[in-house]
Formats: C-alpha cells, sequence, structure tokens
C-alpha cells in the first residue's frame, strides 16, 4: 500500500481542501479521507461512499502530476498518518 496527502488551495467553501488516500499496488484508491475548512471529514472505502465522497474509478495520478497543477500539492504519507485520519474520520461520523 501507498499513502498520499493532497492539499488542494482554493476558495470554495463547501469543497474539501485535503485528501489522504490509500493506494492499492494497482493504483486505484482502497479508502479514502476528506477534511474540510470547518473542521468537518468525511470516508469512503469500498463498502461506504455518499454523494460527496467515493473512490476514484481510474488509478491515482503520480505524486509530480499532481503537484505539477498550480493549486495542489501532494506527498506521500504514512501509513500511520492516514490511520489518524481515517479513524478520526469515523469517529465523527
Amino acid at each position: 500500500m501507498r499513502y498520499i496527502k493532497v492539499l488542494w488551495e482554493h476558495n470554495f467553501p463547501d469543497d474539501p481542501v485535503l485528501y489522504l488516500s490509500e493506494l492499492g499496488e494497482d493504483g486505484y484508491e482502497v479508502r479514502k479521507v476528506q477534511l474540510y475548512r470547518d473542521g468537518r471529514s468525511e470516508w469512503a472505502d469500498g463498502h461506504h461512499e455518499t454523494a460527496t465522497v467515493g473512490l476514484s474509478e481510474i488509478p491515482f495520478p503520480s505524486v509530480e502530476e499532481i503537484s505539477s497543477q498550480s493549486d495542489c500539492r501532494a506527498e506521500l504519507i504514512t501509513s500511520e498518518e492516514f490511520e489518524r485520519a481515517w479513524s478520526d474520520a469515523r469517529a465523527k461520523a
């Protein structure tokens, strides 16, 4: 598994500003957490999606490709960092 954090810099009040994804060996998302400016968080996995959060239907781009966009910064993170965000998001649900 790989874990990626993506910061999206924007001014849309209803959209997430931070995404954390757990990726399988095939590059597809296995689990995802979305964080919002107001402190809300949402999560998705193979068994749970909502109208506003779901797993991507295509393989995840590379960190370099994501970071080449002017409004995004991506970096690899540890499984521990992802698990903390995952646990927090699930606890708030």
